[in-house]
């Protein structure tokens, strides 16, 4: 599979990476999902501390073992869990980040983390202390490059003007075109976009919109109504013929030079090849692009711009 550089650093990923969240609770299951990832030729895997409090993180770490070198782990951190309160919170400081990284090193089986990434952010964080946080760890050889998981402009200015991020991870799919404001600021910087959510809970894939989930039926997804996502797909295939949906999906994300990889998730095997595949066919055209972006919607952030 394809490797694409994240942003300017010496991190070279499959432009399909494995989004671990979704392996589940049964070991056997997730290492058998991660082995035939690996097969694939894919060697990206991105898990957080936050993922089934840390175990997700095990499973990864017991199943890279003596094959570690080859591939790049992801993982993150800022939110914190307390025994005696209710839920995670948000905890972005200096103390935090470098304790989690410690944690997530000892799950995962491994002295350093490729990448590291605050898994959210706010503009009421002191994000100087944030910055400095994951700068020291680098120092320390403790983790490779460093990035965010936001979809918030003013978040992301913020930290593309102060910090070193290699990336940004950001929900990007043809139905959520709202990060394609910030592709050319972002680009700008030298950093690169990790597009989470390609396929929209399933939407743009090859599975019948009929199979969505009774939310997406009553509510639709993003801007789109139900009844507006079966129009969008049926005037997906006229403007991209050659491709499945799930082609199709993947590769108007793989399309624009600021996506460094996807990172779809996978509880089935059959998916995971699937998405596999689809990423390995052809690109699409510019003149496809082009028809992609004129049929569906581009939505800008509301909320978060300054």
């Amino acid at each position: 599979m394809e490797k694409r550089q994240i942003g300017r650093s010496d991190l070279y990923v499959s432009k399909m990476g494995l989004g671990c969240m979704s392996l589940g609770k049964d070991e056997s299951h997730a290492r058998a999902i991660i082995d035939e990832a690996i097969e694939l030729g894919i060697n990206y895997f991105d898990t957080a501390d936050l993922y089934d409090f840390g175990l997700n993180e095990e499973f990864v770490g017991r199943a890279i073992q003596n094959r570690r070198q080859d591939l790049i782990i992801a993982t993150k951190a800022g939110n914190r869990w307390e025994e005696g309160k209710d839920g995670w919170t948000w905890d972005p400081s200096k103390f935090h980040i470098q304790n989690a990284v410690k944690d997530s090193l000892q799950r995962l089986g491994t002295d350093y983390i490729d990448l590291y990434q605050l898994h959210g952010g706010t503009i009421e964080d002191n994000i100087n202390e944030t910055i400095e946080a994951f700068e020291e760890l680098k120092k320390e050889g403790l983790i490779r490059e460093y990035g965010i998981s936001s979809i918030r402009p003013n978040v992301i200015k913020q930290y593309l003007e102060k910090s070193s991020i290699a990336s940004i991870m950001m929900q990007y799919s043809l139905v959520d075109r709202r990060p394609e404001e910030w592709f050319p600021l972002i680009e700008e910087h030298g950093v690169s976009v990790i597009a989470r959510g390609p396929l929209a809970k399933g939407i743009l894939s090859d599975r019948e919109l009929e199979q969505a989930g009774s939310s997406i039926k009553e509510k639709g997804y993003m801007s789109y109504s139900f009844a507006e996502l079966a129009e969008l797909r049926a005037e997906l295939k006229k403007a991209a013929p050659r491709h499945s949906y799930t082609e199709a999906a993947l590769q108007y994300c793989l399309a624009s030079p600021a996506v460094a990889a996807v990172i779809p998730g996978a509880s089935k095997l059959s998916q995971l090849q699937e998405n596999a595949a689809a990423v390995n066919a052809e690109p699409l055209t510019n003149e496809e692009a082009g028809l992609l972006r004129k049929i569906s919607k581009a939505d800008q952030y509301e909320q978060h711009r300054e």
